[in-house]
C-alpha cells in the first residue's frame, strides 16, 4: 500500500490510533494538521507528546519558527518527498491529520497553476466581520467549508480563482486507504470542551504568553486556542471568555472538518468509541489487514 490516511474532527482520537497503527504496520507518521509545524505551538494544536514521539517516527513536527509562513504548495512538496523517502525504507507512510486541503494536496492530483496573489489589496484593511460576510455572499458553499474566523483564509476564499487550483479529482497515489473517525455529535463536543480544559491545566495559558511576550503576532497565533488568549492578553475580553470562545470556535472547526472529509474525499468511516478506544483499534486493524490482502 502506498499510504495509509487518518483523518476526523478535532479531539476525536486520530494521534493514539495513528500511534498503535504505525506500530502495527511498520511505518512512519506524516502531520496533516497545518498548525503542528510551528515550534512552540504544542498544547492547544494537540500536538504528539515528546513520549508519543519517542514510540514512533514523526515527520513535519517542529519545522517552523512561529513567525514562518508555509504554503500548501510547499507542503505538497515535502510530504511528496517523505513519502518517497519512507517507502524506499520499505515502511509504511501514514499521513495524519485534520487539515482538509493539506491532505487533500497529497492524495488528489493538485496542481497549483496560479500566480501568487498580491497582498497588498483593499482585503487586508477590512474587518474579519465585512469579510466574513462578503464571503458568504459570494460563496455561501465554500463559507461553510473553510475557518472563517482566520482573516487569511477568507481574504484567500475571496480572491479564489479556478485557475489557481487544478484538480481532475483523481488519485495521484495508486494505492491508498483513507480511515476516518468520528462520533456523535454530543459526545464529539463533549470531548472537545473537556479537551480544552484539559490543556488549560496543563499549561495552554503559559505557552501562549510566551508567545505573547515575543510580539509574535504572525498567522501561526491565529489558530485556535491562541488568538482568543492573545484577545484576553491584549485587554479586550476576560479569560472565562476567551476559554468558552476557544471551546466554541474549536466545535465550529470540527464541524467543518467533518464537511470537508464527507465531501471531498472517499473515506471509510468508522465510530470512535471514546469509552473503549480499543475497540476502534481493532475494528480499523483489521480493515487495513484485509485492505492488505485484496
Amino acid at each position: 500500500m502506498d499510504l495509509i490516511v487518518i483523518v476526523g474532527p478535532t479531539a476525536v482520537g486520530k494521534t493514539k490510533l495513528s500511534i498503535e497503527v504505525t506500530k502495527a504496520f511498520d511505518g512512519e507518521i506524516i502531520s496533516g494538521d497545518a498548525m503542528q509545524f510551528y515550534k512552540g505551538l504544542d498544547i492547544g494544536t494537540a500536538k504528539a507528546s515528546k513520549a508519543e514521539q519517542t514510540q514512533v517516527k514523526h515527520h513535519l513536527l517542529d519545522i517552523l519558527e512561529p513567525t514562518e509562513s508555509f504554503s500548501v504548495v510547499e507542503y505538497q512538496k515535502l510530504v511528496r518527498e517523505k513519502i518517497t523517502e519512507i517507502k524506499l525504507k520499505n515502511k509504511t507512510p501514514i499521513l495524519v491529520g485534520g487539515s482538509g486541503l493539506y491532505v487533500q494536496s497529497i492524495i488528489e492530483d493538485y496542481q497549483f497553476k496560479g500566480a501568487k496573489r498580491d497582498k497588498d489589496n483593499d482585503y487586508l484593511n477590512m474587518s474579519l466581520d465585512l469579510l466574513q460576510n462578503k464571503l458568504k455572499q459570494k460563496n455561501p458553499k465554500l463559507y461553510e467549508q473553510i475557518d472563517i474566523e482566520n482573516k487569511r483564509r477568507v481574504i484567500r476564499a475571496l480572491e479564489k480563482d479556478d485557475d489557481d487550483i487544478q484538480v481532475e479529482r483523481k488519485p495521484y497515489y495508486d494505492n491508498y486507504y483513507i480511515i476516518g473517525l468520528n462520533t456523535n455529535r454530543e459526545k464529539l463536543y463533549e470531548r472537545i470542551n473537556n479537551r480544552v480544559d484539559d490543556m488549560i491545566k496543563s499549561g495552554l495559558i503559559d505557552e501562549v504568553k510566551t508567545l505573547y511576550d515575543q510580539n509574535i503576532r504572525s498567522q501561526s497565533i491565529k489558530a485556535i486556542g491562541y488568538k482568543e488568549l492573545y484577545q484576553y492578553f491584549d485587554g479586550d475580553i476576560s479569560l472565562d471568555e476567551s476559554i468558552r470562545l476557544i471551546k466554541r470556535n474549536s466545535r465550529r472547526y470540527a464541524k467543518r472538518q467533518l464537511t470537508w472529509f464527507r465531501n471531498k474525499m472517499n473515506v471509510e468511516w468508522f465510530e470512535s468509541h471514546i469509552e473503549n478506544f480499543n475497540q476502534t483499534i481493532d475494528e480499523v486493524m483489521k480493515q487495513i489487514k484485509k485492505k492488505l490482502n485484496q
